[in-house]
C-alpha cells in the first residue's frame, strides 16, 4: 500500500473504510469496509445495572486526550485473553498524528495514579469512530465508554462507530446494519456540528446512568 498519511486517513473515514494490520508485528496496514458494520446509537445507549453501581461509586479517575499514545499502546498490547493485536506501529503513529491535529481523542481511567484502562477514536462531524480499548481492571473500559456517551450526548453526536459488533457491545445497545444504511447514516452524521470537547459535568453523567 502507498505511505498513508493522516489526510488520506480521514478522507477514508469520511468514506466509511478504516485501516487494520494482521498484528502489532505486521509493518504493513489494509484497508476495511465491512459488509455488515456494527454501530453504537447514542440514544440507545443501555448501561448494565452493576456497572451504573461502579460509575457512580467514583472507583477511577476520568481524564480527557491525557496520555493519547498511552492508550493506544494499551490497546496494543498483547495480554492473556487477547495475544494478538491488529495495531502495529505505523497505525500508532498515523493516531497520535490525528491526535496533535485534534480529530483523535482518548478517554483515560486512572486508579491511584495508574492508568487502569480507557479507549480511544477519531471525531468527524457527529461520529465518533470507536478504534480500540482495553482494561487493567475489571471496568475501567466500560466506564470510560460511559463517560464517553455522556461527552457524546453533550457535544451532539450522532453514534458511535464500532466497526464490529460483539456480544459485550450488543449489551450496550450496538446493532448491526448493512453497508448501504452505514453509507446514509455516515453520510448524514459527518453533516453535523458537533463538539468532542464539551465541557460535562456530573449531570451530563447522571442523565446517561438514569436514561440507560
Amino acid at each position: 500500500m502507498p505511505d498513508v498519511t493522516p489526510e488520506v486517513l480521514l478522507r477514508a473515514y469520511k468514506a466509511g473504510i478504516f485501516p487494520m494490520s494482521d498484528s502489532c508485528d505486521d509493518p504493513d496496514i489494509f484497508w476495511v469496509d465491512p459488509r455488515v458494520r456494527g454501530i453504537l446509537p447514542v440514544k440507545n445507549f443501555h448501561v448494565p445495572r452493576r456497572l451504573k453501581r461502579t460509575v457512580r461509586s467514583e472507583r477511577f479517575e476520568i481524564t480527557i486526550n491525557m496520555e493519547f499514545r498511552s492508550i493506544m499502546e494499551g490497546c496494543a498490547a498483547s495480554v492473556g485473553n487477547r495475544p494478538k493485536t491488529w495495531i502495529n506501529g505505523q497505525i500508532i503513529e498515523l493516531y497520535t498524528a490525528l491526535h496533535d491535529m485534534g480529530f483523535a481523542h482518548s478517554i483515560e481511567c486512572w486508579r491511584n495514579g495508574l492508568l487502569s484502562g480507557g479507549l480511544y477514536g477519531i471525531a468527524l462531524g457527529g461520529v465518533f469512530f470507536g478504534e480500540s480499548m482495553f482494561s487493567r481492571e475489571r471496568d475501567s473500559s466500560k466506564v470510560a465508554l460511559v463517560h464517553l456517551i455522556a461527552r457524546m450526548r453533550a457535544g451532539n453526536f450522532m453514534f458511535v462507530d464500532t466497526q464490529f459488533i460483539s456480544k459485550h457491545l450488543s449489551k450496550f445497545g450496538a446493532i448491526e446494519i448493512s453497508r448501504s444504511r452505514y453509507q446514509s447514516l455516515l453520510k448524514q452524521a459527518i453533516s453535523i456540528k458537533s463538539n468532542f470537547n464539551v465541557p460535562i459535568d456530573q449531570s451530563n453523567l447522571d442523565l446517561v446512568l438514569d436514561t440507560g
